[in-house]
């Protein structure tokens, strides 16, 4: 194990304690200078991601994940964990919680400039980041791997920027802020998990890459520390955050599942009509509404449709066929 550890982090390339220290812990060293300068980028990269997401700009929100100041408090709180220093965990707990406050405040703020609560429902920067799934746990995991890893060799600081690009920290919050302008509770809450999620990950993963590069056992590490207690609490944030996301992931797939049946057996159905077509379908909850449309607006017999969908889609899962001017039929 020693050797694989030696080789992943050679001697001759491990960051002293001290340095990752200074990096980390906003309140060492220049703390005005380390201060202003995290809540200057923060500012800065909340507005540039608000910005990009309301314009819906990949490029611009790439931007701001590019600044990526609310990584250095997060990996701070694994370095402590760590070396067992209860301030710098406190320290950096407290940092991220005000980059929450001051990401989402911004968010209120430029929610202003949504015309509508439905124009960001075709928004791809707030679809992508109101309905996490548990790929994006392990994206972040992989990614505070990297992120430690860079910050614990000398010849890896060149990486952090595109570790920055690969983890969504101020993005989320910035959805979050601008849902809440809007009255939509449930897609913040979505957003606001995603984010929770990555900085679980990122605290893990960090941990996992410090303890291995020897740093517990540095003589400035705290000996009293317990640690075990710490990755305890980390371990059961981890399990409430990944059961959501699991079940997220599960309905995700479930639902794609159900609506390429339900679209491909209203096709059976209406095969005899060469003029009918169906659309993409729209789930409301646990009800999918399918739109057909037909030349002469009739439609076949609803009951070999009911038998059918009844075999595809579990009984739990309401299907309506939207056939036009206000005629709908439901089908279970």
């Amino acid at each position: 194990m020693s050797r694989l550890v030696d080789a992943l982090i050679p001697p001759s390339k491990r960051q002293p304690v001290g340095f990752l220290t200074d990096a980390l812990d906003l309140d060492s060293g220049d703390r005005v200078s380390k201060r202003g300068g995290f809540l200057i980028m923060l500012v800065l990269a909340g507005t540039i991601a608000i910005a990009g997401i309301l314009t819906d700009s990949t490029a611009t929100v790439i931007g701001a994940m590019i600044i990526a100041p609310l990584g250095t408090p997060i990996l701070g709180i694994g370095l402590g964990m760590v070396t067992g220093h209860l301030g710098l965990v406190v320290r950096s707990i407290t940092w991220v919680l005000v980059g929450l406050v001051v990401v989402v405040l911004l968010g209120l703020l430029f929610a202003a400039f949504v015309a509508t609560p439905e124009s960001l429902a075709a928004n791809s920067q707030v679809v992508g980041r109101t309905s996490p799934s548990l790929m994006d746990l392990v994206a972040a995991l992989a990614t505070g791997l990297a992120g430690g890893f860079a910050m614990c060799r000398k010849d890896l600081s060149a990486v952090l920027p595109g570790v920055a690009i690969a983890i969504s920290l101020v993005p989320p919050l910035g959805v979050v802020g601008v849902c809440v302008g809007q009255g939509l509770w449930q897609d913040a809450l979505g957003a606001l998990l995603l984010f929770l999620s990555n900085v679980v990950a990122l605290v893990i993963a960090g941990s996992i890459v410090f303890t291995a590069a020897g740093y517990a056992r540095d003589p400035s590490s705290s000996p009293s520390a317990n640690r075990r207690r710490a990755y305890t609490v980390v371990a059961v944030l981890t399990a409430i955050i990944a059961v959501p996301l699991a079940a997220n992931s599960v309905a995700s797939i479930a639902t794609a599942r159900w609506s390429v049946a339900i679209q491909q057996t209203t096709q059976d159905w209406l095969d005899g009509d060469e003029g009918a077509r169906t659309y993409a379908v729209a789930w409301s909850g646990l009800t999918a509404t399918l739109d057909v449309t037909t030349d002469d607006g009739s439609v076949p017999p609803l009951d070999d449709l009911q038998t059918a969908m009844s075999e595809v889609v579990p009984s739990f899962v309401g299907v309506v066929i939207d056939v036009g001017q206000g005629v709908e039929h439901v089908i279970q």
